[in-house]
């Protein structure tokens, strides 16, 4: 039977150099009061130290929660990280400052490596993160000088490429429930997204770690359903009852039914999008989907696809899925990214990524911050800061066809729309089409390989990835190829069929997504 304990007795539980792994999404299913608790300990007492961590997303809220907790030198040795935006500039300062070891590789690899540790299996193998810089010949996810351990390998396999992730041993896996009752069974009743508690669970029973779990309350037994017990009684050690402000839904909320579950509302009508580029990306990016597609949308100007379809009346036809497990629904944005209202189910993360790693997303839009003449994009790191790359890599690696969306140019372009032409009134300061990206997110070598069909978007031109490079498909009306396009990228693109693009996505009223995909 688990230990019911302080929070003030986690940070005594942990002991100098142990491996953690922690849950989370933003603030959602993070520990927070327990993650608390281990830095006022260190900071008392100097203990405990050198502590490696492991996480899978984005965890905190760019500001001072989440693994903020963590970034105090000496109490962190070592980061293995899928995404550190949100992790809070003393993070970001450490990993740049080489004072701890970081490291950065895919969402649904973390998120996996935990099942494997479960099944005491030697580490996990996948084509995810080919010919990307987790690919040990180009960086091998190290983020700064003082990662010089190699976590990732390729490896050979019937004559395919294959990589290899070795598995850490979990001393500590510190997790987050709703309820657990007497002897220590946790429901995730009031929580938005599943993530991967159970596996990470299970591998620290593998490893004969400790399992530490808050939860926000303690029921009697017999109170929980068994079907609703996501974490087995008989793996958890300890139990620490969250405070409500540390133990939010998401970043911004404490509680929401609807990203719970519990009830369904209605959804307004989204509000047009202005004409501007945004909208009319999204407008061209739109025409990709198909009746019946799985998509996946990332964050940002993608984004827009949604109001797009919801105002050309086929939202209908797509299913949205979030690599955090919601299926269906209305995905939320800014700091409740991650959940769904009204979603049709929530699976377990890992199994979110099996899904997507198998090839289940139809098209999926993404975000395009830089690319070059091979195709590659990057997302992940800019003027040597590591944002990280989250489950970019499985998503663009996997999709059946990949749009990647995005001004033409950063830093203040202003565009003038008129009768169905496109006037670039401000160039933006800085090139997106460039030489070479600083760090490749999504592999171009690797994407032809396959056949992958990927598009790049702009309000003012489309390009398609080919075998030879990046083909100029199409331009706006209004628009000169030779002064508006090829005179601001660093490299000539093909040109073989340039054709215009459609008229009507530069009027004010559209109307015809739903003949152009085939729709009813």
């Amino acid at each position: 039977m688990p230990r019911i304990i302080n929070a003030g007795d986690v940070g005594h539980l942990v002991k100098n150099g142990a491996t953690v792994y922690c849950t989370g999404m933003g603030l959602a299913g993070f520990a927070e009061e327990a993650v608390k608790a281990i830095r006022e300990s260190f900071e008392a007492t100097g203990h405990p130290r050198d502590l490696t961590l492991y996480h899978a997303t984005g965890v905190g809220n760019g500001k001072d929660r989440g693994v903020h907790h963590f970034a105090r030198e000496g109490l962190l040795k070592r980061i293995v990280g899928g995404h550190f935006g949100v992790g809070g500039p003393e993070l970001m300062r450490l990993i740049m400052d080489n004072k701890i070891e970081a490291y950065n590789l895919p969402q649904g690899v973390l998120v996996q490596l935990p099942k494997q540790i479960a099944g005491r299996r030697p580490g996990f193998l996948t084509k995810v993160g080919l010919d990307t810089f987790v690919d040990p010949r180009i960086e091998g996810g190290k983020v700064n000088a003082s990662a010089t351990e190699d976590l990732v390998e390729v490896v050979h396999l019937d004559g395919e490429e294959w990589l290899y992730y070795r598995n850490p041993k979990v001393d500590v896996a510190l997790l987050r429930g709703s309820f657990a009752d007497e002897n220590g069974n946790v429901s995730m009743a009031r929580e938005g997204v599943l993530l991967e508690s159970l596996s990470i669970a299970q591998a620290a029973r593998a490893s004969g770690g400790i399992v530490i779990v808050q939860v926000e309350h303690i029921v009697k037994n017999g109170t929980l359903h068994p079907k609703d017990v996501k974490i087995p009684g008989i793996l958890v050690d300890y139990i620490v009852i969250g405070r409500p402000e540390y133990h939010l839904q998401t970043m911004n909320t404490y509680f929401n039914p609807v990203y719970a579950g519990d009830i369904k509302v209605p959804t307004r009508a989204m509000q047009p999008l202005p004409l501007d580029e945004r909208k009319i990306i999204a407008r061209r990016a739109a025409m990709e989907l198909k009746p019946g597609a799985v998509v996946n949308l990332g964050i940002g100007m993608p984004e827009g696809v949604a109001s797009v379809a919801a105002e050309e009346k086929i939202e209908h036809l797509m299913a949205l899925t979030l690599e955090t497990g919601p299926i269906g629904g209305v995905p939320a944005a800014g700091f409740d990214f991650g959940h769904a209202s009204n979603a049709e189910a929530v699976v377990e993360q890992p199994a979110q990524f099996d899904f997507y790693d198998g090839g289940g997303i139809d098209v999926a839009f993404l975000g395009l911050a830089q690319t070059d003449g091979q195709g590659n994009v990057n997302v992940s790191k800019f003027s040597g800061r590591p944002v990280g790359c989250g489950g970019f890599i499985n998503i663009t690696q996997n999709a059946k066809k990949v749009v990647f969306c995005g001004a033409f140019t950063a830093g203040g372009l202003e565009i003038g729309v008129e009768g169905g032409r496109l006037k670039i009134v401000k160039e933006g300061k800085s090139r997106k089409f460039i030489e070479q990206v600083e760090q490749i997110t999504f592999s171009g070598h690797y994407a032809a390989s396959i056949d992958q069909t990927v598009l790049y978007v702009t309000e003012r031109a489309v390009f398609q990835l080919s075998a030879e490079g990046m083909e100029l498909l199409e331009v706006a009306p209004g628009i000169d190829i030779q002064r508006d396009v090829v005179a601001h990228m660093a490299f000539p693109p093909i040109m073989r069929d340039v054709q215009l693009m459609d008229a009507g996505l530069f009027q004010p009223e559209w109307g015809h997504l739903s003949e152009r995909i085939g729709g009813r």
